[in-house]
């Protein structure tokens, strides 16, 4: 990417909401674009940051949203022209029902007539069309209902896409503001907008990295999850590549800078998740679908019935018969057809722990045929775990795990926090020294010892060990005592208990499963063997995993289950993005349209079976809703039935369908028992130990 095209990158993302919303509404085809009760009227009205660059305010609160105040209006007038209607005072009610058909309608009747005026048809224009034709009748009550339940149910879902600005926002606070430089007079502290390539930065323990960059001197290890999705921290020395938002271990590094501070790793992040956004937008509802050929044909055939009549000299005829044929083929019972079952079946998800986020993700999640998982979070507990120990003839495994324990107790590395987990019990060290990269020195008991990578001590006589650990895809510690090694322990990220149990749950169901992780090649493939799955995309960047979910999709309706930083690309680019919340990055699950606010990962074909139920009712609604138009139209035309009677079967249809699509509210007996059970505790050896003859 060229220095031109870095600034307007992050800039994009200070103003996200302006492009996710464009392509909300455009895919949406009913809404009237931003709302201006968000979007600032002018530049004056935006806020800037630090940079100059204009950012939006935060989202307000819920009962402070200017957007839902049309809703509140209609919803308030509708109640109280109900009430006043049923005490007798009809006139008081029917001026609050149009009050509330007009505050409703305002959200959605512009957008609709501007869409059709460049050719595109939707279901704003469906409720339009439902709304006329309830006025028509003199049914102003059941129009200002319709547009009240719309445009509320709009509402909602912008605040949803608004998420996603935020998320992605989040992200760009991983870099830091500001980084330390190494200059002929001096080091200098810069701004990270100002890092060109070649500039040597110096990171100290704990900092995060401004931007990409090669370690050109100092040894540590480094939290790179957020990006490469690494359960584990990596040892890095001079040569290693190191990415924008890692975190530094407790050694200090100088990085040559190989990306400059607004073109990096996590940059391209959210690029990636910006351009998948605007692609997803243009996704049509099933309802849109099926309003194109639906809506231009019924308006046309009124127009023809209405120009018939002064053919034959009887306009006045006709023209009832032309209102009563639009108004039996107005889309009443269509236009709830979805959003009732989407309710209901989002409102029931939710009560399991599983939040999704618009109609648009629910329809799309019961198509989905292959669900895609990151490894690191999602299927393992991303908390690694002692899991094997090797050791010579004469030392016990709780005598060496005891030893490690006693000099990694004062590293707050992964793989030391581990293994001191594993033993409770350790003897205290002295003299101890950590090399930053390497490992640990102390003395035990009066005797010397060493724990660390097998890079830094030798593991001699249990070489065979490392290889067979290493195999497993466990990351290695050794033990040297007096000079000699005395074992090899081995530290792994192990698979959730429930894991098996999901793959299997998803297979029933005719779903295939693939991994997508950051990992290598041996670990993925390892942990994926333990709970069955057998397609794996192992070392994937974030634009990798995008890709690779990209080209997957193309076979089949693909779900990426997720829940890094690394893995919102892939989210976003995927048919539907499903994070897991409770230990999700906010990035993860403000790019998904679905998240888990647990994680246990049954949840995920409990949801899916549950989706494809609510779509199979969708199917039917709108198949009825369409039968009723169908039925209608012929009797409408001739004149068989008058105004009322029209009025009278929509009537019915609409208490069908809607009994219908409440049906899905039920919350399935399986989320339910999974709910009230907690996830099995899995199986294997005592902690800490795993012995030679030990099954693996």
């Amino acid at each position: 990417m060229t220095e031109e095209g870095t600034e307007p990158t992050i800039r994009r993302v200070r103003s996200l909401d302006l492009g996710i919303r464009a392509a909300h509404s455009d895919g949406d085809a009913c809404c009237g674009g931003p709302d201006p009760a968000r979007v600032p009227a002018s530049p004056s009205d935006a806020e800037t940051d630090s940079e100059g660059d204009e950012v939006e305010p935060p989202r307000p609160p819920l009962w402070r949203d200017r957007a839902l105040l049309p809703s509140a209006i209609s919803g308030l007038a509708l109640l109280a022209g109900a009430v006043l209607g049923g005490v007798g005072a009809e006139v008081a009610g029917i001026v609050l029902e149009s009050i509330a058909l007009l505050a409703g309608a305002s959200t959605f009747v512009p957008g609709a007539i501007r869409r059709l005026l460049k050719g595109r048809l939707g279901v704003g224009l469906l409720m339009t069309i439902a709304a006329v034709g309830a006025v028509a009748l003199g049914r102003i009550g059941e129009a200002a209902a319709l547009a009240f339940l719309f445009s509320l149910a709009e509402a909602l879902e912008d605040r949803a896409m608004d998420r996603a600005r935020e998320g992605l926002r989040a992200l760009l606070s991983l870099i830091p503001d500001t980084a330390r430089v190494s200059r002929l007079a001096g080091d200098e502290v810069v701004p990270v907008r100002s890092l060109r390539e070649l500039d040597i930065l110096i990171v100290g323990a704990g900092e995060r990295v401004a931007t990409d960059g090669v370690v050109v001197e100092g040894r540590s290890s480094v939290d790179a999850s957020a990006v490469t999705g690494e359960s584990i921290p990596v040892e890095v020395g001079p040569g290693d590549p190191v990415p924008a938002g890692a975190v530094n271990g407790s050694g200090t590094l100088r990085i040559e800078a190989t990306a400059d501070g607004r073109d990096n790793s996590l940059t391209q992040i959210v690029a990636l998740v910006e351009q998948a956004n605007s692609r997803k937008g243009e996704r049509a509802r099933l309802a849109d679908r099926i309003a194109r050929p639906l809506v231009p044909a019924v308006m046309i055939i009124a127009a023809g019935v209405a120009a018939f009549g002064f053919v034959v000299g009887d306009p006045g005829t006709w023209i009832v018969r032309a209102l009563v044929v639009l108004v039996a083929a107005s889309p009443c019972a269509l236009a709830i057809a979805v959003p009732v079952t989407v309710i209901s079946a989002i409102g029931s998800a939710s009560r399991s722990g599983v939040v999704i986020k618009s109609g648009a993700a629910f329809e799309a999640f019961g198509t989905i045929r292959r669900i895609a998982l990151d490894k690191t979070g999602t299927l393992t507990r991303n908390r690694p775990e002692l899991v094997a120990v090797r050791t010579v003839p004469g030392v016990r495994d709780e005598e060496a795990v005891a030893l490690a324990a006693a000099l990694e107790s004062s590293s707050t590395h992964p793989l030391a926090r581990a293994i001191v987990a594993a033993a409770p019990a350790a003897p205290s060290a002295a003299d101890l020294v950590e090399l930053a990269g390497r490992g640990v020195s102390a003395t035990v008991d009066g005797a010397p010892l060493r724990v660390g990578s097998p890079r830094w001590v030798a593991p001699g006589e249990l070489a065979g060990a490392v290889d067979e650990f290493a195999s497993q895809g466990m990351s290695l510690v050794v033990v040297e005592r007096d000079g000699r090694p005395i074992a090899v322990l081995g530290v792994r990220d192990e698979p959730r208990p429930e894991a098996a149990e999901t793959i299997r749950m998803l297979a029933d169901q005719g779903v295939d499963v693939a991994m997508i992780t950051g990992d290598d090649d041996r670990t993925g493939r390892t942990i994926a063997r333990q709970i069955g799955i057998a397609e794996v995309y192992s070392q994937q960047s974030p634009a990798d995993k995008a890709a690779t979910v990209e080209r997957l999709q193309r076979e089949r309706p693909t779900a990426m289950v997720g829940d890094g930083i690394n893995d919102a690309p892939a989210l976003a680019t995927a048919t539907v993005g499903i994070a897991m919340g409770a230990t999700g990055s906010a990035v993860a699950v403000e790019s998904a349209e679905i998240a888990f606010t647990g994680s246990d990962l049954r949840l995920i074909p409990v949801a899916l079976a549950h989706a494809r139920r609510g779509r199979r009712i969708m199917t039917v609604n709108i198949g009825l809703s369409l039968a009723i138009i169908v039925g209608l139209f012929p009797l409408a035309l001739f004149g068989v039935l008058g105004l009322a009677q029209v009025v009278l079967v929509h009537e019915i249809a609409e208490v069908i369908v809607i009994l219908n699509g409440v049906r899905i509210a039920r919350r399935p007996r399986t989320a339910t028992r999974i709910l009230r059970t907690a996830p099995a505790t899995a199986v294997g050896p005592v902690p800490g130990a795993q012995r030679e003859d030990a099954p693996r």
